[in-house]
């Protein structure tokens, strides 16, 4: 493990710290005093809440020197100190890194230039798998992270849809006992209709009667209802009693003050009990006619109140009016036999007509009430002989009723053990079904998660690669355009060269043959005015032949002067060139090794055919 090291700042120091790589100033022989002193030393074990950070001392570094510590400097306490194992592994990589970079080759040395730049592409790999290993450490916790989310997320979903159910439950709830207050209301209605009704049978109308109103003192007088419109709470406060004794407090302070003592402090004495039986445990007589007496009291009580109950009518055993007979039916006289035969006939016809039909009338009410007959002969049975019948029957059907609950329980059981069985083995397998249900869920949902992750690695995968491409095509795009630049400048500072060699001999040559046909031209004239004075006229001739001669064969000495002045620029033009050539090859050697080997074949080639043309 590597030291605790602090290299951060207190907060409350004032203090400017010491420039690193440099050396204090020397000591003068007595130090002037500080007028104020800074205190801002503070222990790692203080345990309160102006905690702050730890106090870092100052330091000075040597010349020459750096220290592995100054490399720290970007830990501060809570951000990377106290160093865990992510700090270990983070400084352990600079080492190897920075021992890596002292066994890297010079860029001085061409030789090794190659060997430089397969130990850079090395370690930039070991960098990129460095780094798509933690990008994969992030994509698994952040994988992590959202499966607990999720997770949370349903149960928060759970939470929220059980309170909706409840909610609704309870909503239903409320309505339902609503809707059974209103039918509780209107049966209530109903029933005090019927009672109504009931009491007044015949449907006449009765007066009131006002002294009977009066007399009962749970009349509508002084009891009226609300559910016929009368309040009578309504304007009550009116007659409420307001006193200041008994509305305020210091009313009530007074009243009490002015109360005696047995009022506020009562005075309870139990009462002694009253002794009913003797020291033998035997009741005493008085003690024992009191309780004859009560038992006594009792029993005319209950026969009294036996005597004044209204007889019930009985239910079923009544009897019935009869009808009043039915008028004679009018007849008329028939003339003749077969007239009254045929009356006969028909009047028996319809005597049988309805006969049929109050038989299939009483058919059709016997077996509608079926069940009430059988009732009535079962519970009002007249005859000794058809009790008899009926107790057999009832006998005979209690045993059958006793056999058939028997072996319904026993079916019962059966049913309900086979229930049970069934019960068991469908619980099993929905819960096996039920879990390999959420199996198959998880194993979607995390397989889903799983590509999703696949192709989010894959589409930063493309991106990084897209960025690779764009970066090295951009270093193409860059070494065309210097050698595209270097070019430009060569072929700028040729033809720049050329266009000052051409200006300065033609100025020179310009000049020099100004000054010779000058010097010329006065020799010439010298010569000329001494002939003059010397020639005849066959000297005259002869100059003028001389003169048509140059005028007319000139093209031999204009061949002789434009290659002496070729071979003169063709020189020049050379030396400029070996000049230019030799410092930039020098730069291009320090820099681009690799790239001055194709380059060097065109300048070769530009300085051939620079040469063709010169």
């Amino acid at each position: 493990m590597l030291p605790k090291v602090r290299l951060t700042s207190h907060s409350r120091m004032s203090g400017s710290r010491a420039d690193p790589y440099t050396f204090p100033p020397p000591p003068t022989k007595y130090l002037p005093l500080p007028s104020k002193y800074t205190v801002g030393t503070q222990t790692d074990y203080r345990d309160a809440e102006v905690q702050t950070d730890p106090y870092s001392p100052e330091y000075v570094v040597c010349q020459d020197s750096i220290p592995e510590l100054l490399t720290l400097a970007t830990l501060t306490w809570g951000r990377g100190l106290p160093a865990g194992q992510a700090e270990v592994e983070m400084i352990e990589r600079a080492r190897e890194k920075r021992a890596w970079e002292d066994t890297l080759p010079s860029l001085s040395d061409t030789s090794q230039f190659e060997k430089r730049r397969r130990m850079m592409n090395a370690m930039e790999r070991k960098e990129w798998a460095f780094r798509e290993q933690e990008i994969e450490k992030l994509q698994e916790i952040r994988l992590e992270v959202l499966k607990e989310l999720l997770k949370k997320r349903d149960e928060n979903q759970k939470e929220v849809n059980m309170a909706r159910l409840n909610a609704q439950w309870s909503k239903l709830q409320e309505a339902k006992e609503a809707k059974l207050a209103q039918i509780q209301r209107k049966h209530v209605s109903a029933i005090r209709k019927l009672m109504g009704k009931g009491k007044n049978i015949e449907g006449k109308l009765e007066r009131r009667n006002i002294i009977k109103d009066y007399c009962d003192y749970a009349s509508q007088v002084y009891g009226p209802l609300s559910r016929l419109g009368r309040f009578p709470d309504n304007n009550s406060e009116d007659f409420v009693v307001k006193n200041h004794y008994l509305n305020t407090y210091e009313g009530l302070v007074e009243l009490e003050s002015c109360l005696p003592d047995f009022v506020t402090q009562p005075r309870v004495k139990p009462p002694k009990p009253k002794v009913t039986t003797t020291k033998d445990g035997f009741l005493k007589r008085a003690a024992r006619v009191d309780r004859e007496l009560a038992e006594v009291h009792k029993a005319l009580l209950e026969k009294k109140n036996k005597d004044f109950e209204a007889k019930k009518p009985m239910r079923f055993l009544q009897r019935k009016p009869v009808p009043q007979p039915r008028l004679p039916t009018p007849t008329l006289e028939m003339s003749s036999n077969e007239e009254e035969d045929i009356e006969m006939a028909v009047i028996y016809l319809q005597k049988l007509l309805r006969g049929r039909v109050v038989q299939n009338m009483m058919f059709e009410g016997k077996e509608k009430r079926l069940e009430l007959i059988q009732e009535l002969r079962t519970s009002h049975a007249l005859q000794e002989d058809d009790r008899l019948v009926k107790k057999a029957e009832k006998q005979v059907t209690l045993a059958l009723q006793r056999q058939r609950n028997l072996h319904e329980h026993k079916v019962s059981l059966v049913e309900n053990h086979l229930a049970g069985l069934e019960g068991r083995v469908l619980a099993d397998m929905f819960d096996f079904l039920s879990k390999e249900l959420v199996r198959l869920q998880e194993e979607r949902r995390v397989h889903a998660l799983a590509m999703l992750a696949e192709r989010q690695r894959r589409m930063r995968e493309a991106e990084e690669s897209g960025r690779r491409q764009v970066e090295q095509r951009r270093l193409q795009e860059e070494d065309q355009i210097f050698k595209e630049v270097i070019k430009v400048h060569q072929s700028t500072v040729t033809s720049y060269l050329e266009d000052i060699i051409l200006n300065t001999e033609e100025n020179t040559a310009e000049e020099q043959a100004r000054a010779e046909i000058e010097k010329m031209a006065e020799e010439i004239n010298d010569i000329a005015y001494e002939m003059e004075s010397r020639r005849t006229q066959l000297q005259s001739e002869e100059i003028v032949a001389e003169l048509v001669y140059s005028f007319l064969i000139p093209q031999v000495q204009k061949d002789f002067v434009k290659e002496k002045v070729r071979n003169s620029q063709r020189k020049h033009i050379l030396a400029a060139h070996q000049i230019i050539h030799r410092h930039t090859e020098d730069m291009l050697k320090t820099h681009f090794a690799q790239q001055w080997r194709t380059s060097d074949t065109e300048l070769l080639e530009g300085e051939t055919e620079n040469e063709q043309d010169t």
